[in-house]
């Protein structure tokens, strides 16, 4: 058994899985729109180019996304995507290009568990936590 986060966006499920694949050495595994789907023409003509399923892999993780519409759309909360990495200047780096044009909720910083940590929401929506623990 795995689990799987699933992810709903406003509209940017593609913009925010281009973006995770460039910054976050990702690798986008399958993104269908609506027009393509069987639902394609139940949608309405300006959402059908938005994203019915996506999949993603990140590190060993493999991540979903879709656009849900209006009536179906609530603001992630209540969780985060965690990324832990072994080292302080890659976590930087990472913190860096999911922290453009978001909301850091907690600066990058030494803790007493981790020698890099921080937490933000993305310019998408997506709360995310960055963790480079101690070493041993």
């Amino acid at each position: 058994m795995r689990l799987n986060p699933h992810l709903s966006f406003n509209g940017q499920c593609e913009a925010a899985f281009k973006y995770y694949e460039k910054h976050l050495g990702a690798k986008i595994e399958f993104m269908m729109t609506y027009a393509d789907s069987p639902m394609g023409e139940k949608m309405p003509a300006d959402w059908r180019n938005k994203i019915i399923h996506a999949t993603i892999k990140i590190g060993d993780a493999l991540v979903m996304g879709v656009d849900a519409p209006a009536d179906h759309f609530k603001k992630p909360q209540g969780f985060s995507l965690s990324l832990d990495v072994k080292d302080p200047e890659e976590a930087d780096r990472l913190f860096d290009a999911l922290a453009e044009n978001g909301n850091i909720e907690m600066p990058m910083q030494k803790t007493f568990w981790a020698q890099r940590f921080g937490m933000l929401v993305d310019q998408f929506g997506i709360p995310w936590m960055i963790n480079c623990g101690n070493p041993a």
